[in-house]
C-alpha cells in the first residue's frame, strides 16, 4: 500500500483542464479556428520541444524570457541543449523555413498548443499556458496588419465579448529606434536618481521596456520621455497610417498608445494589443506585430511577417465572465436495460444509434452494480440526453424497446413503445422533427 505522503499532485503553475470546463475551451478553439479559416490561414503544428539556440537567437539572450523563465535542459541520451518553447512565433518560422513554405508565395498560418515559461505563478499566470496564434508570412504591405487586428475584433464578437479594447503603435525599424535609443538613454539617465531597481537595470540592455513600467512613481518621467512616434521615417510613417486608415474605414475603434513597445528585438513597425480591465492589472489578452528582421535572422531570405498570440486561459476567464457558459447537452439518447440479454441488445443498439450520427450513452455497471430502472432513469435524466431508450425483459421478449421523451415541453415524459427494428428510425424522426419541435439540434453533425 502506498502511504498518504506518496500522493502525487500536479507541478506547480501546471493546471488539469477538467470536463466542466472543456466546453469553454472547445467553444473557444472552434471560434477561432473558424474566424481565422474564414480569412484563409491554415493550421501548422511544431514540436513543444525545440534547440535553446532557437529561442536565445530569436528572442534575444538578454532578455527576461531566455535569462530566467525558460524550461531549458540537456538532452541526457546526447547532449543536445534543449528549451520547451515559451511562445509560438519561433518554431513556426523555424519551420517555414526549413521546409520552404514561402517558395510558392506567402503563407497565412495559424496554430494553438501550450506554451511553457517558468514564472511565478499569480492569478492568470501558468507555468504551463495555452495561446491561439497566426503569422502572415511574406506579406509586406498595411492590409495583412489591419487583417489581423480584424479577425481579433471577429473573434470577440464571436465569442460574446465586449470589454476589449485596441491600442496600437509604430515601432518604426531598427536605424529608428537606435536613433531614438540614444536619446532616451540620455534623457533617463538626466533622471536616474529617481528610476527604480527594474529601469536601472534595464537602462543600458532594453530602455524601450522602461516605458512599459507599471510602477506609477516613474509615469511622469515616462511620460516626457522622448517618443519613438517622432523618430519614424517617411516609409514607416507612411505604413503605419496606411494601417489606421484602413482600420477608419471598417470602424474599427483604436487608440494610438505611443508607450506600446515590445522587449523582443525582432518586432518593427506596427505593434497592437488587445486590452481589457476585467482581469485585474495583467490586462493584455491578445499581443502581435510585424517581425519582418526575423527570418532573416534566422539564415532566410529577408521576407515580411506579421503575427499575433492571445493567451487561451485569459479568454476563458473573460468567458465565464460575459455569462452564458451552460455545458451542451451530453447526448441525445441514455440507453437503460436490465437482465443480461437486454445489456446485449442495448449495446447493438447503441451502436446502430451512434452509426446513426447521434450521441448515445450506453448505462454501464458501476462498482454499486448494474443499477435498478429507476436508479438508471435518474442518470438519463442527469445526462442532459433528448431520449431515454428503454430495454427490459418484456422488450426483450417482445423484440421492442420503450422510447421515452425527457425533455417533453406538453405532456411531460411521453413514451412509446417502437419495434426493435425501428428504434434508430423513430429517434432520429423525432430528433429532426419539424418545427413543431424546438429541440436545439444545430450539432448534428459537425464531425
Amino acid at each position: 500500500m502506498s502511504n498518504k505522503a506518496d500522493k502525487i499532485t500536479a507541478i506547480k503553475g501546471m493546471n488539469d483542464l477538467l470536463p466542466a470546463d472543456a466546453h469553454l475551451w472547445e467553444i473557444f478553439e472552434n471560434t477561432a479556428q473558424s474566424v481565422v479559416q474564414s480569412y484563409g490561414f491554415q493550421q501548422i503544428r511544431t514540436p513543444i520541444v525545440e534547440e535553446t539556440r532557437l529561442f536565445s537567437r530569436a528572442i534575444g539572450a538578454v532578455t527576461d524570457i531566455v535569462e530566467k523563465e525558460m524550461y531549458s535542459f540537456e538532452d541526457s541520451m546526447n547532449g543536445d541543449k534543449l528549451t520547451l518553447r515559451p511562445e509560438g512565433t519561433a518554431g513556426v518560422v523555424r519551420a517555414v523555413l526549413e521546409h520552404n513554405l514561402v517558395y510558392e508565395g506567402p503563407k497565412r498560418l495559424w496554430y494553438k498548443g501550450p506554451m511553457f515559461r517558468h514564472e511565478r505563478p499569480q492569478r492568470g499566470r501558468y507555468r504551463q499556458f495555452h495561446q491561439f496564434g497566426a503569422e502572415a508570412v511574406g506579406f509586406t504591405g498595411p492590409d495583412v496588419d489591419a487583417e489581423m487586428i480584424a479577425m481579433c475584433r471577429r473573434l470577440w464578437d464571436d465569442l460574446g465579448l465586449e470589454n476589449i479594447r485596441l491600442e496600437i503603435n509604430s515601432i518604426g525599424d531598427a536605424e529608428e529606434r537606435a536613433r531614438h535609443r540614444v536619446d532616451l538613454i540620455a534623457y533617463l539617465e538626466q533622471h536616474q536618481e529617481h528610476l527604480d531597481a527594474d529601469a536601472k537595470r534595464r537602462l543600458h540592455t532594453n530602455p524601450l521596456r522602461i516605458l512599459d513600467t507599471k510602477n506609477p512613481d516613474l509615469q511622469a518621467i515616462v511620460n516626457s520621455a522622448p517618443k519613438l512616434l517622432d523618430y519614424l521615417g517617411a516609409e514607416s510613417l507612411a505604413h503605419f497610417e496606411g494601417v489606421k486608415k484602413i482600420l477608419d474605414a471598417n470602424a474599427i475603434q483604436y487608440t494610438v498608445n505611443t508607450r506600446l513597445v515590445r522587449g523582443i528585438d525582432y518586432y518593427n513597425r506596427t505593434v497592437f494589443e488587445w486590452v481589457t480591465d476585467e482581469l485585474g492589472a495583467q490586462g493584455t489578452v491578445c499581443a502581435g506585430g510585424r517581425y519582418d528582421p526575423l527570418i532573416e535572422m534566422f539564415g532566410g531570405k529577408p521576407t515580411p511577417a506579421v503575427g499575433f498570440a492571445m493567451g487561451i486561459e485569459r479568454l476563458i476567464e473573460l468567458m465565464k465572465g460575459a455569462g452564458d457558459t451552460a455545458a451542451p447537452r451530453q447526448c441525445d439518447v441514455y440507453l437503460v436495460h436490465q437482465g443480461e440479454a437486454a445489456q446485449m441488445q442495448a449495446f447493438i443498439l447503441g451502436e446502430r444509434l451512434r452509426d446513426a450520427g447521434l450521441d448515445v450513452i450506453l448505462h454501464c455497471a458501476a462498482l454499486t452494480g448494474a443499477g435498478s430502472f429507476k436508479s438508471q432513469m435518474k442518470k438519463a435524466d442527469g445526462s442532459g440526453a433528448t431520449f431515454a431508450v428503454i430495454i427490459g425483459e418484456d422488450e426483450v421478449a417482445n423484440n421492442t424497446a420503450v422510447v421515452k421523451a425527457m425533455r417533453a415541453a406538453e405532456g411531460e415524459g411521453q413514451q412509446q413503445t417502437v419495434a426493435f427494428e425501428g428504434v434508430v428510425d423513430y429517434v432520429v424522426d423525432q430528433i429532426t422533427c419539424g418545427d413543431d419541435c424546438d429541440h436545439d439540434h444545430d450539432h448534428h453533425h459537425h464531425h
